[in-house]
């Protein structure tokens, strides 16, 4: 098939991430893939890294004659199968610009909140195929008075050769933090607000650093929260075990550093591409059981699922996980997990179904269930 993608939103998001992931799946899948993008920010960046052409354009708002011309100038010269689109603000634009062109149009939905009334009636409806990212999600769009049989699901891609076990990177990164290659490691990547759950937790690592000298944590990314985070690594009495690496932009050298992840979101995740990142790398993961993020995970095999906030039982979870062989057990089941659930051959190959038969393959119904 071929296929242009259309995000030209400069943008460093969850859903960017997906975006790029989506079209280098499928580009490595043997599709012709092509992209109107910002070549700022994330999205550029990773359309360049993944080697699909990109072209630019950009749609201020849903009126911008240049996004249009962009975007027809394309569709005329490369004349794809499918338009992708992954942003509120361009969901009508290219509806336009596929009935202009007879072109199908795949709009995916990454978010929660509701639409106006207007697009939560016609977008479903007027695009070929409506996309959620997680059943969870779908499951909010069909709350909505969307008909079920209009929203499809298309879980996140992870790259497992970017994302994978790799022992010497993992004791450089050690190393680098001046933590012992015997040290039990909890690791934590995202944005550090109330949200995410930093704080509570923050609180069961430091109970549980009392009790296990041997745990020490990592703390992958930035936010509002970092200087309480901080204060708090400080006050627990516990701060020469606690590890920050600020922002960064390539997340995937420090997963495999980790001996588990934790995602301890208090606030609703429409999935949970950390969990999944993790996994690939062969890490076990801590998670809330909140949102879509029980789909990215097989609680008891790959991970365990939590109450969110509930800073006792992280506490104890924390503890648990602390036992070497328990990690590696669930590690191998991690890495096996994703390759069948979240690997790039896998998502393309059933979004490829999707897109030619309108329905997620059968296997894809079951992928990621706990």
């Amino acid at each position: 098939m071929k296929l242009l993608f259309v995000g030209t939103n400069p943008e460093n998001t969850g859903a960017a991430t997906h975006f790029v992931a989506l079209a280098r799946a499928m580009s490595q899948a043997g599709h012709q893939v092509e992209s109107i993008v910002s070549q700022k920010g994330l999205i550029g960046e990773g359309m360049t890294a993944a080697h699909v052409p990109i072209f630019p354009g950009k749609f201020r708002n849903a009126f911008d004659p240049r996004g249009y011309a962009a975007t027809l100038a394309r569709i005329a010269h490369f004349a794809p199968d499918w338009l992708i689109g992954n942003f509120g603000k361009e969901y009508w634009p290219l509806i336009a610009c596929g009935r202009l062109t007879g072109t199908r149009v795949a709009l995916f939905r990454h978010r929660n909140p509701r639409m106006s009334k207007l697009s939560e009636y016609g977008v479903p409806r007027l695009a070929q195929r409506f996309i959620a990212v997680s059943d969870f999600a779908r499951d909010a769009y069909l709350r909505w008075g969307v008909p079920p049989e209009l929203v499809h699901i298309s879980y996140n891609p992870v790259d497992t050769q970017v994302f994978r076990p790799d022992m010497t990177l993992r004791a450089q990164v050690r190393r680098e933090f001046g933590i012992p290659e015997d040290a039990i490691v909890m690791g934590y990547a995202g944005r550090m607000h109330g949200g995410k759950g930093v704080a509570q937790l923050m609180q069961a690592a430091n109970a549980a650093m009392a009790i296990e000298p041997r745990l020490h944590v990592l703390w992958v990314g930035n936010g509002p929260e970092e200087q309480v985070v901080h204060a708090m690594a400080e006050q627990g009495g516990h701060f020469r075990r606690h590890h920050f690496t600020g922002w960064v932009n390539d997340t995937a050298r420090y997963y495999g550093a980790f001996s588990f992840l934790a995602f301890p979101s208090v606030e609703l995740e429409t999935f949970g591409r950390v969990a999944i990142e993790a996994q690939a790398c062969g890490v076990p993961v801590l998670g809330s059981c909140i949102g879509g993020v029980p789909e990215t995970m097989e609680d008891g095999v790959t991970g365990h699922l939590l109450e969110p906030g509930n800073v006792e039982e992280w506490c104890n979870a924390i503890l648990a996980m602390s036992d070497p062989s328990v990690c590696r057990r669930m590690g191998v089941a991690a890495r096996v997990f994703v390759m069948e659930h979240f690997s790039n051959a896998a998502v393309a190959r059933d979004f490829a179904w999707l897109l030619q038969h309108g329905a997620e393959p059968a296997q894809h119904l079951h992928h990621a269930i706990p």
